[in-house]
């Protein structure tokens, strides 16, 4: 804004008299403060604008930088990459599932942990508009995991729940407590938005454990889709680099603690799947008994019954029906 240009009086008299003196001097005092209120206002006007651009979930920085080189250097080719291998394996599951008409091979454990993922992350869709890009992703992922965990209801007796073997208690306990001691800010959405980064380092988990205790992956489409998540947070661990590199103040622990701890269970995953061999499968499954175990024992004081009896029973009857909806076999 431009302070009104204002003409002083040009009377001679007035300008020779002491009078004519003062009243130039008041005049040149109200020029100089309409020009600082403007310049004021200008940039009061500037600060605004830049604080109404709210921090979107996908672009957390924890720390004082430049906001606009942030943006720029956040929309990167590794990010883009890291978000399309993401709906790839979206897409191949349904096309799976649909195909086989099955659940065979996918861990639900997996399915329910994406699920709390998307909805704690993805409230900031009612705190402040986002670009087209960002609500199409953030929609697709909450609706695909809803029609997801849809499908192994209607598929239950496809489910194979005997590889599925995952405590989800043991995971999400963990992470709430995480949330809560490591959030940078002490508000609902922060603290939802800590939580959801730590549980999606472990959401894969579930369905390295099913694929361990499966040996023999049944179906292509299944292997695929694993690829594609584990792909997609790599990509996302070139793009945190990137950042860095372009930003050396940028941080976001949170991101790379969870990040880490995926990318170390795909990569294992990806030798066993390929070579066979496996690093942490012998310790994953290990833990994974022993805390089923103390599960079994404590359900077994509190419920009278415990999981493990529960499934036993389950197979029985599902081997039982198979048998008797056999036709008998004809004599030659």
């Amino acid at each position: 804004l431009k302070p009104p240009t204002v003409r002083p009086p040009q009377t001679p008299h007035l300008v020779a008299s002491a009078r004519g003196a003062r009243l130039l001097a008041a005049f040149w005092r109200r020029a100089g403060a309409m020009a600082a209120v403007a310049e004021a206002t200008a940039s009061a006007a500037d600060v605004l604008g830049k604080a109404a651009v709210a921090m979107d979930s996908m672009d957390k920085l924890h720390g004082t930088t430049n906001f606009a080189n942030f943006t720029a250097y956040s929309w990167n080719v590794f990010r883009y990459i890291g978000d399309y291998l993401h709906l790839t394996g979206i897409v191949v599951l349904l096309l799976t599932i649909a195909k086989n008409k099955s659940v065979a091979g996918i861990s639900r454990s997996t399915q329910v942990l994406y699920f709390l993922v998307f909805m704690t992350r993805y409230l900031d869709l009612f705190d402040h508009s986002q670009t087209a890009y960002l609500v199409f992703f953030k929609l697709t992922y909450i609706g695909t995991s809803f029609i997801v965990l849809l499908l192994f209801h209607q598929l239950e007796k496809t489910y194979e729940r005997r590889h599925d073997t995952a405590n989800l208690a043991v995971i999400i306990v963990p992470c709430c407590t995480a949330a809560v001691l490591l959030t940078s800010e002490y508000s609902i959405l922060e603290i939802l938005w800590t939580f959801s980064e730590f549980i999606e380092g472990f959401a894969m988990v579930p369905q390295y454990i099913f694929c361990y205790r499966e040996r023999q992956g049944k179906d292509w489409g299944a292997s695929l889709y694993v690829v594609s998540l584990g792909g997609y947070r790599v990509f996302y661990a070139f793009n945190w680099i990137y950042k860095k590199i372009q930003m050396p103040h940028y941080s976001d622990i949170q991101s790379w603690i969870g990040g880490v701890i995926e990318i170390m269970f795909f990569f294992d995953f990806l030798n066993f799947r390929f070579t066979g061999n496996s690093m942490l499968r012998t310790l994953v499954l290990s833990v994974d008994t022993k805390i089923n175990e103390i599960s079994d024992k404590v359900e077994m004081k509190v419920l009278g019954t415990s999981s493990a009896q529960r499934m036993e029973t389950e197979g029985g009857e599902m081997r039982r029906r198979r048998k008797a909806e056999e036709p008998p076999m004809e004599d030659v």
